[in-house]
């Protein structure tokens, strides 16, 4: 058995960024771009995810237009506004992050996994006659998560997850930790809103700082992922029946120690 080190934080204010896939719960109660603990560190990590997902969110309906050929969201819109919403729910600049920090490499290793999936992403978004491109928030945000991998030199990972009953892409699934916080912590009647849980663990029989934050269905996220359970969404992929305010996924964050 291992003897872990777990703590709940208290998220003491939360920010909702627009419409992305699942809602968006900010934990403000740390200074991001001053970040020492691997809590602040993961928390940082994970808000820039998001800052970033919010982006394709947002521009959904007009990287879907057939009509428009050049979109404009290159990496540089992107990773220009992500770095906006990252200040907005945090009050930190992530151009203040010390770079030579484990905090500044986490955040850089991020921003080249956003950029590269942008830029790889270009020739698809910008076709013009053809409407839906498959470049949805997850699909960005799994694609960031899986360049993140190499860029962060085995010092981190993120993994984009959610319970099993709900998990479409079997890269998505939940390892047993995970499954087991999903079911037990954050499924619980009890559990508050949006509030994370950590834990020091052995991942692939290595010592780890591991931090899950659930995520919750808001309205946007319906028409792909709500009732009736079954049916095929606009993507093709069956609807999971969830509904609104309900657990829909999470972000799980290692740091290798």
């Amino acid at each position: 058995m291992h003897t872990y080190a777990f703590k709940y934080h208290q998220s003491i204010k939360t920010v909702f960024l627009g419409l992305a896939a699942l809602s968006i719960v900010f934990s403000l109660s740390f200074q991001p771009a001053h970040a020492e603990t691997d809590e602040e560190i993961a928390i940082s990590v994970a808000t820039l995810l998001r800052s970033a997902r919010a982006v394709i969110s947002d521009r959904q309906k007009h990287i879907n237009n057939p009509d428009i050929g050049d979109k404009g969201v290159s990496s540089d819109f992107v990773i220009a506004t992500a770095k906006t919403n990252y200040m907005k729910a945090t009050g930190n600049s992530l151009d203040a992050i010390d770079k030579s920090s484990l905090h500044g490499q986490l955040i850089d290793a991020e921003l080249q996994a956003i950029k590269k999936v942008m830029d790889e992403a270009q020739t698809s978004i910008n076709e013009q006659g053809v409407g839906l491109k498959g470049f949805l928030p997850a699909v960005f945000a799994r694609l960031v998560t899986q360049n993140f991998k190499n860029s962060a030199n085995g010092k981190a990972t993120i993994k984009l997850t959610a319970p099993k009953d709900y998990v479409r892409n079997r890269a998505n699934r939940p390892d047993k930790w995970e499954q087991n916080i999903i079911q037990e912590v954050f499924r619980s009647p009890s559990h508050p809103i949006g509030q994370h849980f950590a834990e020091t663990a052995d991942v692939k029989g290595k010592t780890a700082y591991r931090l899950i934050l659930p995520e919750y269905y808001k309205e946007s996220c319906l028409g792909c992922h709500g009732m009736p359970k079954g049916e095929r969404d606009i993507t093709g992929g069956k609807k999971e029946g969830g509904v609104l305010g309900e657990l829909g996924g999470a972000i799980s964050v290692v740091i290798y120690r």
